[in-house]
């Protein structure tokens, strides 16, 4: 029989992005899917709005200490996306179609 521990790590996936010793942020691998997969896809597009701004901006007018800023965010955007991307994959694969039963 699996301890309350255990049942908490099979289910729950922490997201890579955080910096800290502990993982406060997680994935509810019970989760439906498509939910986790339309998740991932908000922050990719997310990532990639931003990117696309960051390419068109003119760094003339732009605050040197915004890159940071900019990049950091890009990284939490795409790392949480890539995160939830490998949970629905996992998952999908294993995913079974309900019997009409």
């Amino acid at each position: 029989m699996k301890t309350f521990n255990q049942f908490l790590t099979d289910r729950y996936h922490p997201l890579e992005s955080s910096l800290t010793n502990t993982k406060p942020l997680l994935i509810d691998t019970a989760a439906n899917p498509q939910d986790i997969l339309e998740c991932a896809v908000q922050r990719l597009r997310a990532s990639s709005d931003l990117l696309r701004t960051l390419y068109c901006l003119n760094f003339k007018q732009a605050d040197v200490e915004d890159i940071p800023h900019i990049t950091h965010a890009l990284y939490l955007l795409t790392q949480d996306g890539c995160d939830l991307l490998q949970v629905a994959q996992q998952r999908m694969l294993n995913w079974k179609a309900p019997t009409g039963a």
